[in-house]
């Protein structure tokens, strides 16, 4: 039997079952890795001989009367996450021979529930990209179609997905790297709840891997059912025990339905910044009349929404914000003084991302305030819906494009361009108040794409979005071989 395409959930009752050792899911996974990933360019730093030994100690423990969670499950890690042992570059050259010495607290949390870890997957420069490219391991390719991104930044574990590479992959968002990736594989991602998940040993080379509370970046996991979904999220929760002294589980609440026709549903298929795509409405027209037909409640427009236009400038301007937090002095200063002449009026989102990043700590605190409140509006909506539905990029993955200026790029949607960047405010939907959101394939496009869809839940309810993502693949399918 060929395990390449089995559910972590399948190969974990496999392995219980005696069918399979964790040897020979990893030998199956390394062989096909060194046959298909020439073409995709997934796996950037591969770790087999680590990886077999991982596996040997899995089966030997099972051997002793072991479970876990993981044990023995063969998975991939984003670059960006410190391995002992291994580099992490972000993809700058001037890190390349940069190797931590100490494990994230995720891979370590990977290593201690019995996962085998195959190597770390690529991402694009600094993770500032919505594709996955940079000058030391080159571009990852889309499994569905090789002249398409596999989405960024955690594009080359949506892509080793996609291609078999292990059933379960570990990635980080701030601007849809979670989401954007799956939506372009047909995979599935979520985005947890900001703060649910440690991100320690998730930092740039050679900053210091300190248990630091990151602005609106979240770390989180990557599957191809939903259930394992829950499954990764179960094991990756909790805070760092740098912080609390201690490692301890938390507990979420539980999901608030268990049957489709109990959710009440949100679906949003405009924004007032950008067009959205035929392909995407398409796929949120899918899971609209699945819904319906299962019963649940659905509507389309609800005054308690917050607004869009200001929640997406308040997203640019805590993004951008936290961006410059690291550049030089010099152009920090002449940000500032070029945002000063702006006039008042200028609500672009040029002049959105410029004001964001000539923000004093004044300025932060202000628009942190702001969020307070779209948070409550957030509050209030879950009062009376459970989830809501929309897009995550308004189109499928879209041609490879190397142009390295952000500002420079468009978006071809439907036959008009528009700016690259202001794609991003579906993704900052959630983003900004550090809701929990569910990435899901939804079907295909006309060319014959994934297209995904986002289901966002209330603050610390993740389960509820993550059954709603489970009771839908028994309805319209999921995750698909490419072809």
């Amino acid at each position: 039997m060929e395990w390449s395409y089995q559910s972590a959930e399948a190969l974990a009752a496999a392995l219980r079952a005696g069918e399979v050792t964790s040897v020979e899911l990893t030998d199956e996974a390394i062989a096909r890795i060194e046959r298909d990933d020439r073409e995709i360019n997934a796996i950037c730093v591969p770790d087999f001989d680590r990886a077999r030994a991982a596996a040997l100690r899995a089966d030997q423990a099972r051997a002793r009367g072991e479970d876990g969670p993981l044990l023995g499950i063969p998975v991939t890690v984003k670059e960006s996450y410190n391995m002992a042992g291994l580099p992490t570059t972000w993809g700058m050259p001037a890190y390349r021979d940069y190797v931590p010495a100490e494990d994230a607290v995720q891979v370590s949390r990977l290593k201690a529930n019995g996962a085998v870890i195959l190597g770390k997957t690529n991402v694009p420069l600094m993770l500032r990209d919505l594709q996955s490219f940079n000058e030391i391991y080159g571009t990852t390719n889309n499994p569905w179609d090789h002249t398409r991104t596999s989405g960024g930044s955690s594009g080359g574990s949506a892509a080793a997905l996609a291609a078999g590479f292990g059933p379960l992959s570990i990635g980080s968002d701030i601007g849809g790297s979670l989401r954007t990736p799956a939506h372009f594989c047909g995979i599935y991602s979520h985005k947890p709840t900001l703060g649910l998940a440690a991100t320690r040993g998730m930092v740039p080379p050679p900053t210091p891997a300190l248990p630091t509370e990151h602005d609106l970046a979240v770390v989180g996991p990557m599957a191809r059912t939903a259930r394992d979904l829950t499954l990764l999220l179960d094991v990756m929760a909790g805070p760092d025990p740098l912080t609390f002294g201690i490692a301890y589980d938390v507990a979420l609440p539980p999901a608030r339905h268990e049957r489709p026709a109990d959710f009440r549903v949100l679906v949003l298929d405009e924004h007032p910044m950008i067009a959205t795509g035929s392909a995407v409405r398409a796929a949120l027209d899918r899971v609209t009349d699945a819904l319906i037909a299962a019963g649940a409640r659905v509507e389309r427009h609800s005054p308690l929404l917050p607004d869009l236009t200001e929640a997406a400038t308040l997203y640019t301007q805590l993004l951008v914000s936290n961006v410059s937090a690291s550049i030089p002095e010099d152009d920090y200063e002449k940000m500032r003084a070029a945002a000063a002449e702006l006039p008042k009026d200028d609500r672009a989102s040029g002049a959105a991302w410029l004001r964001g990043a000539a923000f004093s700590h004044a300025d932060w605190l202000r628009a942190n305030n702001r969020r307070e409140l779209h948070r409550q509006g957030w509050r209030q909506l879950f009062s009376e819906f459970d989830v809501v539905i929309c897009p995550i990029t308004p189109t499928p993955a879209f041609p490879h494009d190397t142009t390295v200026d952000l500002r420079e790029r468009s978006i071809d949607i439907d036959g008009i361009e528009y700016p690259f960047g202001d794609q991003l405010a579906w993704a900052g939907l959630a983003t900004m108040p550090g809701l929990p959101s569910t990435a899901i394939p939804a079907g295909r496009s006309p060319e014959g794409l994934p297209v995904g869809v986002q289901l966002i839940g209330p603050m610390f309810e993740d389960r509820t979005p993550l059954r709603l993502a489970e009771l839908l693949e028994q309805r319209i399918g999921g995750f698909e071989v490419p072809k």
